[in-house]
């Protein structure tokens, strides 16, 4: 149910506009918000099920590439219930109007292609900080949460929030820290011992620090509207981490961290998707478990880490799962199909996907429609043999 105390103060902006290029077949054909992820659900599900839990009763949708597609999806795995719902700007009439279905047409696009996650912000800035034109006693926002839809995290928002409103900052971003080695592939940031931001590099060549911007933030809302509109027609990233944060930094604004504790993961690369799916098939408490994450593919299916049992070891299955083959560290989606003498290692295999008997499939994410992305290299059958012996088949 949602906080009133925290939403109608509060405007929740998700950003959604990957393309997913970098995810190479996996993204081809579908947004990134919307890989399928853990066994269980769907990138973009992570921060919309942190919203809702958070008590946030909605969230404003800010997408760019395929909007009908991922409006459509939204809409029908979230907004069937009476306490949570994805927003969607100018679209958003014809969504409620079509009730649990879906619209048979939506107004035609009549503004330009955002260009950046800044740019989603401003242009649709009547969304964003005000009530969008839609009545319903929508507040003007006082603070505007803005999230990423591409990240795996459980998080209460309302601490975040609350620590925001009580500092007066400007700013309040969430942080978390990680090995060294892979900071330069983030946002790094440093901090004062008073708390303030003192630092703010987008993936730095030579890293200071091992903390890094968790990629979601609480603005105060004319702060955040003022910075977009001087930014606005210069010479700029239309970025929220080039432009906006290190132009609030330079003018001395007050800008606070949040430590995000637990576990956070980037899902940017197919290499980094993959690895993140064998850590889950490694163990039932490694990275976020399964039974944390929001199920939103094949909800009424069960699904579970399991140690060594009918030809199925350290993996992460479904209780649907017909199973003929052998299959050792890897992570299936409900409706999959293992056929016979085929084995599966080290592998991610998407929802229904049917493995053909008799297929070796190694360090691979194998798709809906059979084909397969090979993200490492497979380990000989003979050694891998020898690996899986103890298996049951």
């Amino acid at each position: 149910m949602a906080d009133r105390s925290v939403a109608d103060t509060v405007r929740t902006v998700l950003l959604a506009g990957g393309e997913g290029r970098r995810m190479g077949p996996l993204g081809a054909g579908r947004l990134k918000p919307l890989v399928p992820y853990g066994g269980a659900c769907r990138l973009i599900d992570f921060s919309l099920a942190n919203a809702r839990a958070s008590g946030l009763g909605e969230v404003l949708l800010l997408s760019q590439y395929e909007e009908r597609q991922l409006m459509d999806d939204l809409h029908r795995v979230w907004n069937q219930g009476p306490d949570f719902r994805v927003h969607f700007g100018p679209y958003d009439r014809a969504y409620a109007a079509a009730g649990t279905h879906l619209p048979d047409e939506l107004p035609a696009r009549t503004w330009p292609l955002e260009r950046g996650t800044a740019d989603a912000l401003i242009r649709k800035g009547g969304y964003v900080f005000e009530d969008g034109g839609g009545g319903g006693g929508r507040r003007d926002a006082e603070h505007v949460l803005v999230l990423h839809a591409d990240h795996v995290y459980r998080f209460d928002y309302r601490p975040l929030i609350a620590a925001h409103r009580a500092s007066g900052a400007a700013l309040t971003l969430a942080y978390q820290r990680i090995e060294p080695r892979w900071v330069h592939l983030f946002g790094m940031v440093e901090f004062d011992p008073r708390g303030r931001l003192t630092a703010f590099v987008e993936k730095p060549e030579v890293p200071t620090s091992d903390l890094v911007f968790a990629a979601f933030c609480v603005f105060d809302a004319k702060i955040l509207r003022r910075y977009l509109e001087q930014l606005d027609g210069t010479d700029w990233q239309h970025d929220i981490s080039r432009d906006v944060i290190p132009a609030m930094l330079a003018a001395g604004e007050h800008i606070r961290g949040h430590e995000v504790a637990g576990h956070w993961e980037d899902i940017g690369t197919v290499e980094r998707y993959h690895r993140a799916h064998l850590a889950l098939a490694a163990s039932p408490t490694a990275g976020l478990p399964v039974d944390r994450m929001p199920w939103t593919v094949a909800p009424g299916v069960r699904r579970a880490w399991v140690a060594d049992d009918f030809g199925v070891r350290s993996s992460v299955v479904a209780s649907d799962l017909v199973n003929d083959g052998r299959v050792a560290e890897s992570v299936l989606f409900p409706g999959v199909r293992i056929g016979a003498g085929a084995r599966v290692r080290r592998s991610v295999v998407l929802p229904g996907a049917r493995v053909p008997a008799g297929a070796d499939i190694d360090g691979a994410v194998f798709m809906e429609d059979g084909r397969i992305q090979q993200v490492t290299p497979a380990v000989p059958q003979d050694r891998a043999l020898t690996e899986t012996e103890g298996v049951r088949a």
